[in-house]
């Protein structure tokens, strides 16, 4: 039998902001707080097995000279309610990166369905009581953030589902 890994393709919030956004999240309760890094998602997570790893590496290497740095403005608040328990910070500057990076990284060999259209944002709160989602999204509503996106990350995931750093990849595209 071949070995597995799960792995999730996202670029990371940095720092003070990420802390600032899992605090956030771990104050209203949502029990991945700890386990799921601060992020927008670019690949959810994935099953592969391992030995297609070097493959898949290659692969978001190609996909990070797709797209060059660029800036990314979180601001505000937004939700998926009533069609998925979710309460966001929302992208309001590098939504069009966001895209070409998560059509690059889902070509082959990273072929994967998606249950919804892709929307890049970054959870602060999902599948908890709805007042503490309510209280997420206001608390939340006059968040911004500004920052330079130089990078993605592969994400893998242990065995208690919890997301470590995997591999950076530098974003070197014009």
């Amino acid at each position: 039998m071949t070995d597995t890994i799960t792995i999730g393709v996202a670029v990371a919030i940095p720092e003070p902001h990420a802390s600032v956004l899992a605090e956030w999240r771990r104050r209203v309760g949502d029990p991945e707080a700890n386990r799921i890094p601060t992020h927008v998602t670019l690949l959810p997570p994935t099953e592969f097995d391992a030995d297609a790893l070097p493959k898949i590496e290659d692969h978001l290497e190609w996909a990070a000279e797709q797209v060059g740095p660029f800036v990314m403005r979180l601001s505000g608040t937004g939700t998926f309610r009533p069609v998925s328990q979710v309460v966001f910070v929302q992208v309001s500057t590098g939504i069009a990166e966001c895209e070409l990076l998560e059509r690059a990284v889902r070509q082959e060999p990273i072929v994967r369905e998606v249950e919804f259209p892709y929307h890049p944002h970054v959870t602060v709160a999902h599948d908890i009581a709805d007042s503490a989602l309510d209280e997420a999204f206001e608390s939340l509503r006059d968040f911004v953030a500004q920052f330079k996106v130089e990078c993605f990350v592969m994400f893998s995931q242990d065995e208690d589902r919890t997301w470590h750093r995997h591999r950076e990849f530098t974003l070197s595209g014009s």
